[in-house]
């Protein structure tokens, strides 16, 4: 099992996670024309396929190792798989509130409310699961971020006009930002080595993958019936569009291999869940970045627009850097 052992490694891999987590939602534009729940399905498969071939190899690098794949799945405890597949039930939950509270109140809404409560929910608990870095350069650098997360709403605010956010909007972005907040915490209690039954981090991919999937069948079914704009959706129309399902399998999988680098990092000695975690939230910044030079969404934006993203950049990179360098500057 290939787990890193220096830090520049380790951080390389949250690198890596927030680069794959920010960058996911191009698929979703690429395959334009297709309703989110259904690209979604193929979303999920991606995650799955993603997790069995990096358990495959990564996970297996020693076959003979304790920690292998297949012998960490068959040794790992009854409760710690419980918790890895309520991670993956959770989550799943949250980022389909996500995508309504999006839906409902707008990126200016629903990320600096989600994302940001998730960003805190999700370090303060895994730091206290696994109290690993300095917390003054952690939750400084956390505080920092969310000040950036901040900054970019106000500025695609300024993009679009002042708008009347729905007090539906703002509940569906507390209900995601919780349970995107707390998935985390749920795979960090079974990343323990120290601990008996324990899940490895590529083990811990492929439960928590099983878990998005079996919760996937009731909770999207039911969005398809019930959207939250719309008209109501069958399992048939999934089949019309063969065309989408590509890119709905190549989002999962860039999500999924950035996940993976996250479990891989957090698991190192010298990182820690809540440092992992934090650092692969920056992925708001890869997708505003996405959003700013590739989409072109800020073109012809009024200066104060402008302005508010620079900040917004600058604080990003000053949270970021304290977040990073927690681990190697004493407590």
């Amino acid at each position: 099992m290939f787990v890193p052992q220096v830090y520049a490694a380790a951080l390389l891999m949250m690198i890596l996670s927030m680069l794959c987590w920010g960058s996911w939602a191009n698929t979703q534009k690429a395959a334009q024309g297709s309703r989110f729940e259904l690209f979604y399905w193929d979303y999920v498969w991606g995650i799955m396929l993603c997790a069995i071939i990096v358990g495959l190899t990564l996970g297996r690098t020693d076959a003979s190792s304790p920690e292998s794949f297949f012998r960490n799945l068959s040794a790992a405890s009854a409760r710690n798989i419980g918790y890895a597949l309520a991670g993956g039930a959770i989550f799943n939950l949250g980022n389909l509130l996500l995508v309504a509270a999006i839906a409902v109140a707008g990126l200016a809404v629903a990320f600096p409310i989600g994302i940001g409560l998730a960003l805190v929910i999700g370090s303060t608990l895994n730091y206290l699961i696994t109290p690993k870095g300095n917390p003054f350069l952690l939750f400084g650098g956390i505080a920092l971020v969310c000040l950036a997360i901040v900054l970019d709403a106000l500025a695609y605010r300024k993009l679009s006009g002042d708008v009347q956010v729905s007090t539906k909007g703002i509940v569906l972005s507390l209900l995601c930002g919780v349970g995107i907040g707390l998935f985390y915490p749920l795979v960090a209690r079974t990343l323990k080595p120290e601990e008996p039954g324990h899940l490895g981090p590529y083990t811990v991919a492929f439960v928590f993958a099983l878990g998005i999937l079996a919760s996937n069948v009731p909770l999207n079914l039911a969005l398809m019936r019930r959207p939250i704009s719309g008209s109501p959706l069958s399992l048939r129309d999934y089949f019309v569009g063969r065309g989408f399902h590509l890119w709905g399998m190549l989002g999962g999988l860039i999500w999924g291999v950035g996940t993976i680098s996250n479990f891989v990092a957090s698991y190192a000695r010298m990182v820690g869940p809540a440092i992992s975690y934090a650092l692969g939230q920056g992925a708001t910044m890869i997708s505003a970045i996405w959003g700013v030079f590739v989409w072109e969404e800020f073109r012809g934006a009024e200066p104060a627009a402008r302005r508010y993203l620079a900040l917004m950049f600058a604080f990003f990179i000053l949270g970021l850097t304290c977040v990073a360098l927690a681990p190697v500057i004493g407590n």
